[in-house]
């Protein structure tokens, strides 16, 4: 565990240190070393109750993602003026994940691009995983991520493309199921949410 730990600063608690690792990990430590501590950790005030450790992972997540840049995403523009950017982890067989597709130009009218990252959920060497190569290898992978979205059939092709380290970052960023979606400032929103609901999330509407 202590191999990978990216960062240690002094905790708001008072004896207390938090970890962040290179896994989107965050636990505390005491100051002696002997203890650690794993969970969330929550900050009352009056009227309201914060989860400082989730906004912790939320930081270290959006690092990550920043980290890895967007190149090789399949991305649907906003429509007009760029409101928000979204990371949507996504698998051509998952059913939620069409259903998600399906309301993506509903999206870009509210402003807001949607960037693709593949995880197909059944790993390397796997039909779902082919299909997502096929896509991402067609001269228009987004049109070919259209069909496939629709259960059509995409031609098989292989080329270098980097699902397999979208995969990854998505498994680094904790990714557990798709659609997985992430904004900009590192919080995570897993399975389907309809546009609106999303617009709403971003302050959009």
């Amino acid at each position: 565990m202590l191999a990978d730990v990216e960062k240690v600063r002094k905790f708001t608690v008072p004896g207390l240190y938090e970890v962040r690792t290179s896994g989107g990990q965050v636990f505390y430590v005491s100051e002696d070393g002997e203890h650690l501590i794993f969970g969330s950790v929550l900050r009352s005030s009056p009227g309201t109750v914060v989860n400082v450790t989730e906004a912790a992972q939320n930081e270290v997540r959006a690092d990550t993602m920043a980290s890895f840049g967007d190149q090789g995403v399949i991305s649907y523009p906003a429509k007009g003026r760029q409101k928000a950017e979204i990371a949507v982890f996504t698998d051509i067989d998952c059913p939620y994940c069409r259903k998600f597709h399906e309301q993506v130009p509903r999206i870009n009218e509210l402003g807001i691009t949607v960037n693709y990252y593949g995880f197909p959920r059944s790993g390397p060497d796997t039909g779902s995983f082919s299909k997502y190569e096929s896509v991402w290898c067609n001269a228009d992978p987004q049109a070919a991520m259209n069909r496939a979205k629709a259960g059509q059939k995409v031609p098989q092709k292989a080329c270098d493309n980097p699902v397999l380290e979208q995969m990854q970052l998505g498994q680094q960023v904790g990714v557990r199921g798709t659609p997985a979606i992430v904004l900009e400032n590192g919080r995570m929103i897993p399975g389907f949410v309809p546009a609106e609901t999303l617009a709403k999330s971003l302050g959009l509407l």
